[in-house]
């Protein structure tokens, strides 16, 4: 008798596919990305080898090294693609280098490949989906698709797109790599600082696309978020002496606790000062913290991502009822804002100078900001200053500065709690949309 569950070989075997997809879709697909030069053909493959376990892993038995035995499958399979493309026999000739293409049977494992190369060509994929050559989105879509494994739905679905569109954004990028001639590498002495600045922006991107949405019925999008700590987590590993990659790590670690009570039972968002702190991920919080020491230790002096991972531990280490040390945040951002001009860090110094002041020193700086080219018509110079004239008590301009916002909001959560304001402040008046 059973209970109706899956039998325990096909629960093993999934449970052990789901671990290699998390684990080896990247490492398999840089692996098949630097021997073929095709990144169609290693996609498909490295697919094909992944669906080719879902039967032979429940039949056969998971295998000792699941990654070795995906890499030769994968191999395989590019082998005999190659075979079939007269065009291709340099290229065959190459990857084939002399070897015997067996695809593995059960116990037998024939390695094509050197894992010792595998970090670097996990590297390397990095650096050429995020190679500043590519448009910003295109380098997000292929970061997502390629070293993430997400699918073409899944991505779509992140960023408001359509499948179809989501696809061709993808084809474009490749064909860019292809077509510029963009080099399958890690870069070396002087251009590392400025690309490896651009592979973060690209992982932080992704970070804030699933913690703050732009778009859709909820604002967070967990899965996004847990990508991205992925990513950084990866690249500390294979950039251990970095002081702003273990600072990214930090960063998405220490708001990513925060995010188990950034939602209500009604799913509205939560202010930071009325979330319950006791439903913070510790285990994540704990981590940030270790990651942003060491990026103090490493770090030879301020950095973006470490001061923004600083700000971060400002808010997420506080317990019962204490405020941020809002004298210690705004300096934070004072020395942000030395290192390059940026609104956002300008709005969130201006709210934290609020904070420590009171309302009326930050509402001219918000307005003037809310008629910045880049914040002009958004949500989140608008919500800004209706909270300051709420705090302020300024009833009657905080309802109309709360209806604003309420029409700059772009998912269903934001508009839940701009409403949720307003009922507080005009009981009487219209709901708003």
């Amino acid at each position: 008798m059973t209970d109706g569950g899956p039998p325990p070989a096909e629960a093993e075997a999934a449970a052990a596919l789901a671990r290699a997809f998390s684990d080896e879709w990247s490492p398999v697909l840089a692996t098949l990305i630097r021997v073929t030069g095709d990144w169609a053909l290693a996609e498909d493959c490295t697919q094909e080898a992944f669906l080719a376990a879902v039967t032979r892993w429940e039949r056969d038995g998971v295998p000792d090294r699941p990654g070795a035995w995906l890499r030769t499958v994968a191999r395989n399979a590019a082998v005999d693609r190659l075979r079939r493309r007269s065009t291709e026999s340099r290229r065959l000739t190459v990857l084939a280098a002399g070897e015997e293409a067996v695809v593995p049977g059960a116990g037998e494992l024939v390695e094509l490949d050197d894992e010792s190369s595998v970090p670097d060509d996990r590297l390397r994929l990095l650096f050429t989906c995020c190679h500043p050559a590519l448009p910003l989105d295109g380098r997000v879509a292929l970061t997502l698709r390629t070293v993430c494994g997400l699918s073409v739905p899944e991505i779509a679905r992140a960023f408001g797109s359509s499948e179809a569109a989501m696809a061709k954004r993808l084809v474009r990028a490749r064909q860019k790599i292809a077509h510029a001639r963009i080099p399958y590498r890690v870069p070396a002495g002087t251009e590392l600082p400025e690309r490896l600045s651009g592979v973060l922006a690209v992982v932080y991107l992704v970070f804030t696309e699933g913690y703050s949405a732009t778009a859709g019925p909820s604002p967070v999008r967990a899965d996004l978020c847990r990508e991205a700590i992925r990513l950084a987590r990866l690249l500390t590993q294979l950039l251990p002496g970095e002081a702003e990659v273990h600072a990214l790590l930090a960063l998405t670690l220490l708001h990513d606790a925060r995010r188990p009570a950034r939602l209500d039972e009604d799913g509205a968002l939560v202010p930071l000062e009325e979330q319950d702190r006791s439903r913070w991920d510790g285990v994540r919080l704990a981590e940030g913290l270790r990651a942003l020491g060491e990026a103090q230790r490493l770090a030879p002096g301020d950095g973006p991502l470490l001061l923004q991972a600083e700000i971060a531990a400002c808010h997420s280490t506080l317990t019962g009822r204490d405020w941020p040390d809002w004298s210690l945040v705004v300096h934070l951002y004072d020395r942000l804002l030395a290192l390059g001009p940026s609104p956002h860090a300008e709005l969130s110094r201006a709210v934290a100078l609020g904070m420590r002041d009171g309302p009326d020193a930050a509402l001219a700086l918000v307005r003037d900001l809310a008629r910045s080219p880049l914040l002009a018509g958004t949500l989140a110079p608008l919500a800004a200053e209706a909270d300051l004239l709420r705090r302020a008590g300024r009833r009657t301009e905080a309802s109309a500065a709360y209806r604003r916002a309420l029409a700059a909001a772009t998912t269903d959560a934001e508009a839940r709690f701009l409403r949720g304001r307003l009922a507080v402040l005009d009981p009487t008046g219209p709901p708003g949309r």
